[in-house]
This record gives structure tokens, C-alpha cells and sequence, in this order.
């Protein structure tokens, strides 16, 4: 299997000069490392050629490296049907340059990318509707960002008797709380503890 998927990602990176940096086959999957800005031609060889097939879109999703200069990667995976096999593209973007949004070509990442863009920051070129889909609508901050911080300056919930969300400063409340850390078969004495202590 990996014999095949080795000359499946050899075949891709040859056919797709300058876009397809290069491949590798760990525990059976294929990888592919591409420019982010090639991304759609990469992704519509994959689709139509019939050495490939990737016709479904699985997902694309994000990973924060915030000590590189381009700290993100994005993370595409597609799977062929008709030939039973599947392919990773990984890209990687900083903060400020956009990558081609595939929704022209598979509809479905719409919200993948908007999911991206949400949780990471990521921007997408020619994405039809980039705006938050995970988070409130006045949130601030990108939440995977291995940065963001642990806890938040206000909290949100829906109040019922104003029907609407409301913005409060975080509370932490903590009841005093007394521990004797034994274990529930520690602290009770059961019936015929009485004759191991009197050593019978």
C-alpha cells in the first residue's frame, strides 16, 4: 500500500511543478506539502485526474506554530470514492496573507474556512461570506491560537428576563471547600473490621 501511495504522491508533485513542494507516506497516509497560493489549480488536479479522483471534500483545519513566521499551517484532506484512497495537503500562512478559498470548488469548505478563520485568524482570498461561525458576533480574539489567553475579560450568557446576550466581567467564585483526601473505603469502618484489628 505505501508503495502505491509513494508513487501516487510522486505522480502529483511531478504533474503539479511549483505547486506541489513534495510528498511523504507515514503510517499509510500521503501527504502532500503545497503553496498556499497554488492551492486551488492543486486541488482541482487532484479532483479531475484519474490517477487522484479526490472528489469529496473532508475538511481543512488549522494548526498554530507561534514561534515560525508562518505560524500557521492549513491542513486539507480529501478522499477518492471511486479508488478507496485519501490525500493531507498541508500549506502554511502568517497572519496577514490570505489563501485562495476553495468553496468555488467544494462548496462544503465554506464553513470549514469560516470555522478557520473563527478559532485561528486565518484569512481566505474570494471566500463568498468570511465572518465568525463558532463565536459570538462582538467576540474578540482568536481562540486556538496557542496565545490566546486562558481565561477572558467578560463572559457571555443569555439573560431571559432581558431576551437577550449580555456581556459580564468574569467571576471566578470558589466555595471554601474542606478535603480530608481519604478514600471512601479508608473512612468507614464495615462490618468485621473489628476482628483484623484484634488480630484474629
Amino acid at each position: 500500500m505505501s508503495a502505491h501511495l509513494d508513487a501516487l504522491g510522486a505522480h502529483i508533485v511531478s504533474s503539479q511543478a511549483g505547486v506541489a513542494l513534495s510528498h511523504s507516506v507515514r503510517a499509510g497516509e500521503l501527504t502532500i506539502a503545497a503553496k498556499a497560493d497554488g492551492i486551488v489549480s492543486l486541488l482541482t488536479f487532484l479532483r479531475h485526474d484519474p490517477r487522484c479522483k479526490f472528489t469529496t471534500f473532508i475538511d481543512v483545519c488549522g494548526v498554530d506554530y507561534p514561534e515560525r513566521v508562518k505560524r500557521f499551517d492549513l491542513v486539507y484532506h480529501l478522499l477518492s470514492m471511486p479508488l478507496n484512497q485519501r490525500v493531507r495537503i498541508k500549506v502554511d500562512t502568517d497572519e496577514q496573507t490570505p489563501v485562495p478559498s476553495v468553496a468555488g470548488l467544494f462548496p462544503c469548505a465554506d464553513w470549514f474556512e469560516r470555522e478557520a478563520f473563527d478559532m485561528y485568524g486565518i484569512l481566505f482570498s474570494g471566500h463568498p461570506d468570511l465572518r465568525r461561525i463558532l463565536t459570538d458576533y462582538g467576540f474578540q480574539g482568536w481562540p486556538l491560537r496557542k496565545d490566546f489567553p486562558l481565561t477572558g475579560h467578560v463572559e457571555v450568557r443569555y439573560d431571559s428576563e432581558q431576551q437577550r446576550v449580555v456581556y459580564e466581567p468574569v467571576k471566578l467564585t470558589a466555595a471554601y471547600r474542606s478535603f480530608d483526601f481519604l478514600s471512601p473505603w479508608e473512612g468507614m469502618t464495615l462490618p468485621g473490621d473489628e476482628k483484623a484489628e484484634s488480630g484474629r
